[in-house]
């Protein structure tokens, strides 16, 4: 027989606390993970191993909160400026480079990206455009952008395209049109014009310059309906803007940033051939902005906090 030892009605509810305590520990840790997308380990078996940030980095970018930016947008189509409106958003965000998605849970091989969630919505004539470009871009500042995609919806169809650097780029795209349809090929690995934008958001002066090989942003391949390949370009650098120049595309592209950290875009200039036949004419897009906040928006999502799109002026 076992001698029965008493056991305090206090050091219960002490034991009970604790194991509660640990169980909202671990809770808390994995919804950081998910929604504040906290800092990860440095380890990557891929080689994408983070070079050492600063603290004013670490201060901006890892707050809990994303960098929303509206534009006021001029967007050429069709052989006519368009009014609009561009929205970017910069967040920081645990990557997973085998599945090519976000990481939801703790991983030894997680990467840590600085992710572009960049829009664009404007009408043409009685139908409406709106575009999406996501790039997912590790904040080690030295690799490619380990996934981009784009998508575009209007009254005729829409359009989806991304991009998976592993061996190689490989590219997926799913089109209405009949030339284009769905299409599944390769890449050598190259520059990538959308992950450029996320580059310059780390280090303006690490952006590359010269003649290069660049394949363009995913929305004006599929604007013009060119192939998704990389083209010859000629990239310039000045205090406060980049610029690329595409021959073979006749098609200019440059972005005005602050060049004081967090090197935040002002604006930017899109020249390019637009239009079909004899309407078919060289016009600038641009896009100029608006309002800029910080906010946590995956939390905004309740009637009052539309109050925001006020503050952006996007209503």
């Amino acid at each position: 027989m076992f001698n029965r030892i008493p056991v305090s009605h206090s050091l219960i509810m002490g034991i009970a606390a604790l194991l509660m305590a640990l169980y909202s520990c671990q809770r808390e840790r994995k919804s950081s993970i998910i929604t504040d997308h906290s800092m990860p380990s440095n380890v990557d078996q891929n080689g994408y191993s983070a070079t050492p940030l600063s603290e004013e980095f670490k201060d901006y970018w890892y707050s809990g909160e994303a960098e929303i930016s509206s534009y006021r947008l001029e967007q050429a189509r069709y052989g006519e400026i368009r009014q609009g409106k561009a929205v970017l958003i910069f967040v920081t965000e645990d990557f997973l480079p085998d599945k090519q998605v976000k990481a939801e849970q703790l991983h030894d091989n997680r990467v840590s990206v600085l992710k572009l969630n960049a829009t664009k919505n404007f009408n043409t004539g009685i139908y409406p455009y709106a575009t999406m470009q996501s790039t997912f871009y590790p904040v080690s500042n030295n690799s490619h952008a380990l996934k981009v995609t784009s998508s575009m919806q209007e009254w005729c169809g829409h359009v989806y395209a991304q991009l998976n650097t592993r061996e190689q780029i490989e590219v997926t795209l799913h089109s209405y049109f009949e030339n284009e349809a769905d299409q599944d090929y390769t890449l050598e690995k190259s520059i990538m014009e959308n992950e450029l934008w996320t580059k310059l958001r780390i280090d303006p002066k690490s952006l590359p310059t010269g003649e290069l090989d660049v394949i363009p942003s995913l929305e004006f391949s599929r604007f013009q309906h060119v192939p998704i390949k990389p083209y010859k370009a000629l990239a310039t650098l000045d205090t406060t803007r980049y610029t690329l120049q595409y021959p073979e595309l006749n098609r200019t592209l440059a972005i005005d940033f602050n060049p004081h950290f967090p090197y935040d875009i002002i604006s930017w200039e899109e020249t390019f051939k637009s239009g079909f036949g004899t309407n078919q004419k060289i016009l600038t897009s641009r896009a100029t902005r608006l309002k800029s906040i910080k906010s946590a928006y995956w939390k905004k999502n309740s009637i009052d906090d539309e109050v925001l799109r006020d503050t952006l002026h996007l209503n």
